[in-house]
Protein backbone atom coordinates (compact mmCIF):
# COMPACT_ATOMS: atom_id res chain seq x y z
CA UNK A 1 0.00 0.00 0.00
CA UNK A 2 1.51 3.08 -0.97
CA UNK A 3 -0.75 5.47 1.20
CA UNK A 4 -3.57 7.59 0.64
CA UNK A 5 -4.91 9.28 -2.22
CA UNK A 6 -2.85 12.36 -2.04
CA UNK A 7 0.84 10.60 -2.09
CA UNK A 8 -0.72 8.11 -4.85
CA UNK A 9 -1.15 10.78 -6.85
CA UNK A 10 1.84 12.96 -6.01
CA UNK A 11 3.72 9.40 -7.18
CA UNK A 12 2.03 9.42 -10.53
CA UNK A 13 2.96 12.94 -11.28
CA UNK A 14 6.72 12.31 -10.39
CA UNK A 15 6.50 9.20 -12.55
CA UNK A 16 4.89 10.83 -15.53
CA UNK A 17 7.81 13.70 -15.03
CA UNK A 18 10.14 11.06 -14.99
CA UNK A 19 8.90 9.20 -17.97
CA UNK A 20 9.19 12.55 -19.70
CA UNK A 21 12.48 12.04 -18.90
CA UNK A 22 13.03 9.46 -20.81
CA UNK A 23 11.16 10.42 -23.29
CA UNK A 24 13.11 13.19 -24.21
CA UNK A 25 16.68 11.23 -24.03
CA UNK A 26 14.90 8.75 -26.79
CA UNK A 27 14.05 12.05 -28.92
CA UNK A 28 17.58 12.92 -28.40
CA UNK A 29 18.92 9.38 -29.34
CA UNK A 30 16.65 9.14 -32.06
CA UNK A 31 17.91 12.31 -33.57
CA UNK A 32 21.80 11.84 -32.53
CA UNK A 33 21.47 8.41 -34.45
CA UNK A 34 20.13 9.86 -37.49
CA UNK A 35 22.15 13.01 -38.03
CA UNK A 36 25.44 10.32 -37.64
CA UNK A 37 23.95 8.50 -40.44
CA UNK A 38 22.97 11.16 -42.58
CA UNK A 39 26.37 12.71 -42.15
CA UNK A 40 28.06 9.22 -42.87
CA UNK A 41 25.91 7.79 -45.46
CA UNK A 42 26.86 8.29 -48.95
CA UNK A 43 25.04 9.22 -52.21
CA UNK A 44 25.39 10.92 -55.20
CA UNK A 45 28.58 11.31 -54.30
CA UNK A 46 28.18 13.30 -51.19
CA UNK A 47 26.77 12.79 -47.56
CA UNK A 48 22.62 12.45 -47.55
CA UNK A 49 22.74 14.86 -44.82
CA UNK A 50 23.47 17.94 -47.50
CA UNK A 51 20.65 17.14 -49.14
CA UNK A 52 17.57 19.69 -48.39
CA UNK A 53 14.79 17.30 -46.87
CA UNK A 54 17.32 15.76 -44.79
CA UNK A 55 18.32 18.92 -43.45
CA UNK A 56 14.44 19.57 -42.46
CA UNK A 57 13.69 16.60 -41.08
CA UNK A 58 16.75 16.92 -38.79
CA UNK A 59 15.81 20.47 -38.00
CA UNK A 60 12.41 19.64 -37.23
CA UNK A 61 13.54 16.49 -35.27
CA UNK A 62 15.48 18.94 -33.29
CA UNK A 63 13.08 21.22 -32.71
CA UNK A 64 10.97 19.04 -31.19
CA UNK A 65 13.72 17.56 -28.77
CA UNK A 66 13.85 21.18 -27.60
CA UNK A 67 10.45 21.46 -27.02
CA UNK A 68 10.33 17.92 -25.03
CA UNK A 69 13.80 19.37 -22.86
CA UNK A 70 12.01 22.42 -21.70
CA UNK A 71 8.80 20.42 -20.76
CA UNK A 72 10.32 18.04 -18.58
CA UNK A 73 12.51 20.68 -17.12
CA UNK A 74 9.84 22.73 -16.40
CA UNK A 75 7.52 19.61 -14.89
CA UNK A 76 10.91 18.76 -12.95
CA UNK A 77 11.44 22.01 -11.44
CA UNK A 78 7.49 22.57 -10.72
CA UNK A 79 7.33 19.51 -8.92
CA UNK A 80 10.53 20.93 -6.55
CA UNK A 81 8.48 24.22 -5.90
CA UNK A 82 4.73 23.57 -6.30
CA UNK A 83 4.28 27.21 -5.28
CA UNK A 84 5.28 28.27 -8.61
CA UNK A 85 2.77 26.60 -10.59
CA UNK A 86 0.82 23.82 -11.17
CA UNK A 87 2.03 21.19 -11.06
CA UNK A 88 -0.71 18.77 -12.96
CA UNK A 89 -0.42 21.18 -15.94
CA UNK A 90 3.57 21.06 -15.84
CA UNK A 91 3.80 17.19 -15.57
CA UNK A 92 1.28 17.15 -17.96
CA UNK A 93 2.23 19.40 -20.75
CA UNK A 94 5.99 17.36 -20.08
CA UNK A 95 4.41 14.20 -20.94
CA UNK A 96 2.05 14.87 -23.93
CA UNK A 97 5.21 17.27 -25.25
CA UNK A 98 8.18 14.32 -24.42
CA UNK A 99 5.76 11.82 -26.02
CA UNK A 100 5.06 13.52 -28.97
CA UNK A 101 8.41 14.71 -29.73
CA UNK A 102 9.86 10.76 -28.85
CA UNK A 103 7.64 8.80 -31.40
CA UNK A 104 7.91 11.95 -34.26
CA UNK A 105 11.56 11.35 -33.95
CA UNK A 106 12.21 7.64 -33.92
CA UNK A 107 9.89 7.55 -36.83
CA UNK A 108 11.46 10.45 -38.46
CA UNK A 109 15.16 8.70 -37.53
CA UNK A 110 13.83 5.56 -39.60
CA UNK A 111 13.03 7.51 -42.12
CA UNK A 112 16.48 9.18 -42.38
CA UNK A 113 17.42 5.74 -42.26
CA UNK A 114 15.52 4.46 -45.14
CA UNK A 115 15.22 0.67 -45.65
CA UNK A 116 17.68 0.45 -42.80
CA UNK A 117 15.67 1.74 -40.60
CA UNK A 118 13.33 -1.25 -40.35
CA UNK A 119 16.32 -3.81 -40.05
CA UNK A 120 17.75 -4.85 -36.44
CA UNK A 121 21.10 -4.28 -37.64
CA UNK A 122 20.84 -0.55 -37.07
CA UNK A 123 18.84 1.14 -33.52
CA UNK A 124 16.38 2.83 -35.10
CA UNK A 125 13.87 0.76 -34.66
CA UNK A 126 14.47 0.59 -30.34
CA UNK A 127 14.06 4.08 -29.96
CA UNK A 128 10.49 3.85 -31.84
CA UNK A 129 9.67 0.63 -29.90
CA UNK A 130 10.63 2.47 -26.59
CA UNK A 131 8.49 5.74 -27.38
CA UNK A 132 5.50 3.38 -27.34
CA UNK A 133 5.99 1.77 -24.47
CA UNK A 134 6.63 5.19 -22.89
CA UNK A 135 3.69 6.27 -24.33
CA UNK A 136 1.19 3.93 -21.82
CA UNK A 137 3.41 4.77 -18.74
CA UNK A 138 1.56 7.32 -16.16
CA UNK A 139 -1.04 8.00 -18.62
CA UNK A 140 -1.12 8.64 -22.76
CA UNK A 141 -0.68 11.61 -24.47
CA UNK A 142 -4.64 11.65 -24.73
CA UNK A 143 -5.10 11.39 -20.87
CA UNK A 144 -2.50 14.14 -20.23
CA UNK A 145 -4.31 16.21 -22.70
CA UNK A 146 -7.77 16.10 -21.28
CA UNK A 147 -5.86 16.96 -17.57
CA UNK A 148 -4.38 20.00 -19.29
CA UNK A 149 -8.19 21.17 -20.64
CA UNK A 150 -9.53 20.05 -17.83
CA UNK A 151 -7.10 22.85 -15.74
CA UNK A 152 -7.82 25.57 -18.33
CA UNK A 153 -11.39 25.14 -18.67
CA UNK A 154 -11.75 25.46 -14.73
CA UNK A 155 -9.42 28.72 -14.63
CA UNK A 156 -12.28 30.89 -17.03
Amino acid sequence: MIGDATAAGRLRLEGAAIVSGVQLGLAEGALELANDYAKDRQQFGRPIGGFQAVKHMLAEMFVKQEAARAGAYNAGATLDAPEVANVQRAVSSAKVTAGESAIRNARTGIQVHGGMGFTWEVMAHYYLKRAWVCENMFGTQDEHAEKIAAILEAAN
